[in-house]
């Protein structure tokens, strides 16, 4: 099954019309997308969008042989004249199936937003899952086969890849290529990057692809280190980076802190943001968490971690310290990174970066920021992906 991407943008396109945004600024050449339109075997078109001819042209195809053009956008019709000789266009309603006389069967899926998905079969078997822009499967199928190819709004809604995960619709070998791309993301090295921590790929409008045929998908990262300083948007960051994956395990190193409103404002703040399939352990016991078979983990934050590894050891004694804390402290760090080292599990980890800016006035302070160095140092040397995170910006420092 052969399938031409004739858009790979959001319905109003990129860069938008008369928008200013920094985004919008830098979608230009390779990077600027129309709306998404999908030409399947030069039969089938999945939406029709202002251009589409003109797009089918340019990338070596004719919209003279396409003998069914359905919608997936919440509209009922178009925003466009219908070309001369194509049929039209229309919906199938949600959960039945339609007979194409090419051999492909169409079968639509109920979204849990206006607009409607389509499972497209080929001839000879392959699958495709088409999802609309800001939507995402609902009352899916458990334990049915994998789709080769799923095209989805990845960016806008990371949610409909963990669900398609969590009942296998989408395995370790589907291509999954991100569509509906707008301004939310800067295109060029950051989209690649985003897309690729939820084991997706973008192509070029234009692009032919074949469905079946394997690609190199990314490679989700098994364990990152995100760094950054106070309100870097690590924490988003690393958050982010599986948004894509089911049953995630929040582990969460600070604690409740009774009685502290301000600490409980930032508890919230994170709880709102997370997805609301993800679970929560409020423990600073980490290497049982890493030894054992499960979910993606997200620990937030190492830096807490230490601090309560500090206060055990009794780390803020110079005599307690000197006596044996060190080398007790020095112990767990080991432990713990042993513990990511044979971790079969998914990690991202965030951690603080205090080492480039004042110098601590007290000795406590300049130890914990010493050994929260050394923690860093140590647990980025398990892991396939370091960033730092400076003004809401992602740096790569490994991967």
């Amino acid at each position: 099954m052969e399938l031409t991407l004739l858009g790979t943008g959001a319905p109003a396109g990129l860069p938008r019309p008369d928008c200013a945004c920094a985004a919008c600024t830098g979608a230009l050449g390779v990077h600027a997308r129309a709306a998404t339109a999908l030409l399947v075997d030069g039969s089938l078109l999945l939406d029709l969008t202002p251009g589409a001819v003109l797009a089918a042209a340019r990338a070596g195809h004719s919209l003279g042989g396409v003998r069914q053009v359905l919608l997936s956008h919440p509209h009922d019709g178009p925003a466009v004249e219908v070309p001369a000789g194509l049929p039209q266009p229309g919906r199938v309603p949600d959960g039945r199936e339609l007979a194409l006389l090419t051999g492909h069967r169409v079968r639509a899926v109920p979204m849990d937003a206006p607009g409607t998905g389509y499972a497209v079969t080929g001839p000879d078997g392959q699958r495709l899952l088409y999802l609309p822009p800001g939507g995402a499967p609902s009352g899916l199928d458990e334990n049915g086969p994998a789709y080769d190819m799923v095209l989805a709004d990845v960016v806008g809604r990371p949610d409909a890849l963990a669900r398609l995960r969590a009942v296998g619709a989408l395995g370790p070998a589907t291509d999954v290529i991100a569509v509906h791309l707008d301004h939310d993301v800067p295109p060029g090295a950051e989209l690649r990057r985003r897309l690729a921590a939820a084991g997706a790929r973008a192509v070029a409008d234009g692009t032919t692809l074949t469905v079946g045929v394997y690609e190199d998908v990314p490679d989700v990262p098994r364990r990152t280190l995100v760094l950054g300083g106070a309100r870097s948007g690590k924490s988003v960051e690393a958050e982010r980076r599986l948004e894509a994956f089911p049953d995630v395990l929040y582990v969460a190193t600070g604690g409740a802190r009774n009685g502290d409103g301000e600490w409980a404002a930032r508890v919230h703040a994170h709880r709102e943001r997370r997805p609301g399939s993800w679970s929560t352990a409020e423990t600073c016991d980490l290497v049982p968490l890493l030894e054992e078979d499960g979910a993606p983990l997200l620990i937030d934050c190492l830096s807490l971690w230490l601090t309560d590894a500090m206060d055990r050891v009794g780390a803020w004694d110079d005599a307690e310290w000197a006596g044996g804390g060190e080398k007790e402290l020095r112990r767990r760090v080991r432990e713990l990174t042993g513990a990511v080292r044979s971790t079969r599990r998914t990690v991202v980890a965030v951690s603080n970066e205090v080492g480039s800016g004042i110098v601590p006035a007290t000795a406590s302070g300049r130890r914990y920021r010493d050994e929260l160095g050394r923690l860093n140092s140590a647990f980025g040397a398990e892991c396939e992906h370091v960033l730092l995170v400076v003004a809401g910006q992602a740096v790569v420092l490994r991967g």
